[in-house]
């Protein structure tokens, strides 16, 4: 049932047999969640922390006039608030943008963890740590990147988190989002978002089309957007 969680951290670090059969006694409880459905909202109490199994999640803000900012976007194998467990209530909503399947961590389980497997703890720290480097790395997209670059650096870090968890087929994966979505992810109105994707059509880079992404050109496609993988930690170093 985990074993996309698995995948992302053996990619950063070695996981005994007990760390695995501990983390399966802590994420239990699988539920089904249908697509477009806020499942946490923020200032709500949080007693236990959820890990995506399958699908796509997001967490994001909004304003009064119901204009919406897509701060992050998770694929299984991700904690979509590991950092409940300390603050204890969130500053931001987590909504399904597809159908998902999704398992809890209790609290109560997870002291136990920190208190008896440190190297593991270190773990889970450095996948909070991750979320906030991948979000250092959407700021400056927003604030600095063309529209154009923006979102050919979306579609190349999605190829990598994809990736190592299994769910990309050549040079192309799901992504189950409509243009308005994806404009609330790059901060651009539908009509930018529409005249963006034609560009990388146009320039044989990228296509998204039917919740589809499919990469013609990875190379060409991180050039643009200058990206540099290296924010992502995918070098195994001991934690």
């Amino acid at each position: 049932m985990i074993d996309r969680l698995f995948l992302k951290l053996r990619v950063r670090d070695l996981l005994s047999a007990e760390e695995e059969a501990v983390l399966r006694e802590t994420i239990v409880e699988l539920a089904e969640v249908p697509a477009k459905k806020t499942v946490l909202c923020r200032g709500e109490p949080l007693h236990r922390s959820i890990l995506l199994i399958d699908g796509l999640m997001c967490r994001y803000k909004d304003l009064r006039n119901g204009r919406r900012q897509i701060s992050a976007l998770h694929v299984p194998g991700d904690f979509l608030d590991l950092h409940g467990f300390t603050l204890k209530h969130l500053d931001h909503d987590v909504m399904s943008l597809s159908p998902c399947r999704i398992a809890y961590a209790e609290h109560s389980r997870l002291v136990r963890l920190t208190e008896e497997f440190p190297h593991l703890t270190r773990l889970l720290w450095f996948t909070t740590n991750l979320d906030a480097a991948i979000h250092r790395e959407w700021e400056l997209s927003l604030g600095q990147r063309t529209g154009v670059a923006r979102a050919a650096h979306l579609f190349c870090e999605l190829y990598q988190r994809l990736r190592i968890v299994g769910l990309v087929q050549g040079q192309s994966y799901a992504f189950p989002l409509n243009q308005s979505e994806l404009g609330e992810c790059l901060g651009m109105t539908p009509v930018h978002t529409n005249r963006v994707l034609r560009e990388l059509r146009e320039r044989r880079l990228a296509t998204f089309k039917g919740g589809l992404v499919v990469i013609e050109d990875l190379r060409g496609l991180e050039a643009l957007a200058e990206f540099d993988a290296a924010y992502l930690y995918l070098d195994s170093t001991p934690r």
